[in-house]
């Protein structure tokens, strides 16, 4: 019993000398070194008017070379297949000047290059492009897909030159190409798409009229009977018309388009 207790209490000075040991050396570290506490960084936004282009590489403004003339007629093969987007990039990066070249993939065959082209010169805001893309919207051969986005990146490059494209195309055959044109004339703010849509209200299809009546509508913030164009037919859209014909006589010497995006109300 006796040499129990001698065990135990030797025991109990060995944990008292190791407790005072790793105590003495807790605080001689700190001594030594500063205590750190984390602390929450306050957030500063970046600096206002410092955002970078959206292009890494500017596009060129200088007359292509011989050379890049030639580096141009090559890429228009590819605006059709698996290198079709590098194909665009690099008439981006050639840069307007390339626009004749470019412009020549309108006439080729398939419709992937030409669609791919009006694409190209969408990026490229090449307003010089627009009389090319104004025959590719009139060509009565090609394709609706194709034609409809060559009339809406002309109306958004240079749309007083649209015009011509629009009279056309509100007379073409295939009814989408009519109420395309019926719709991208609201984006023409010339008096001279006034009766251009005027005589589209009498439209044999109900959608293509009601298209370009929105049109008249937003152009000209003309405030005209209620009308039931949703149910309408042809003889009812025909007498409209008379209306609008009545209307713009007397208005067309001294009208101006106001400066309003939306029509008037919901018809």
């Amino acid at each position: 019993m006796i040499v129990q207790h001698r065990h135990v209490y030797s025991w109990g000075i060995v944990l008292f000398v190791v407790l005072v040991g790793l105590a003495q050396t807790l605080w001689a570290e700190s001594i030594g070194k500063e205590r750190v506490f984390p602390a929450q960084v306050p957030y500063e936004a970046p600096p206002k008017g410092q955002d970078l282009s959206a292009e890494s590489v500017p596009q060129n403004t200088k007359p292509l070379t011989s050379e890049e003339t030639q580096r141009a007629e090559a890429l228009l093969p590819l605006l059709e297949g698996q290198q079709e987007f590098w194909a665009m990039g690099e008439f981006v990066h050639l840069g307007e000047p390339s626009v004749p070249v470019l412009v020549k993939g309108l006439t080729m065959p398939g419709p992937r290059i030409r669609y791919n082209v009006i694409e190209t010169v969408s990026m490229l805001k090449a307003a010089s492009a627009v009389p090319a893309l104004v025959s590719a919207a009139k060509e009565p051969n090609e394709i609706p897909r194709v034609r409809e986005h060559a009339l809406r990146v002309a109306v958004r490059l240079d749309a007083a030159k649209a015009v011509e494209a629009i009279e056309v195309m509100v007379k073409d055959q295939n009814s989408s190409i009519r109420k395309a044109a019926a719709f991208e004339a609201r984006y023409v703010r010339e008096k001279t798409v006034i009766p251009i849509l005027i005589g589209v209200i009498a439209d044999e299809e109900r959608f293509v009229a009601l298209s370009a009546v929105q049109s008249l509508w937003i152009l000209t913030r003309h405030e005209t009977e209620f009308h039931d164009w949703e149910t309408s037919t042809t003889q009812d859209r025909q007498e409209w018309t008379t209306e609008w014909v009545e209307w713009w006589n007397s208005q067309k010497d001294s009208f101006e388009i106001p400066n309003h995006k939306q029509p008037a109300r919901v018809r």
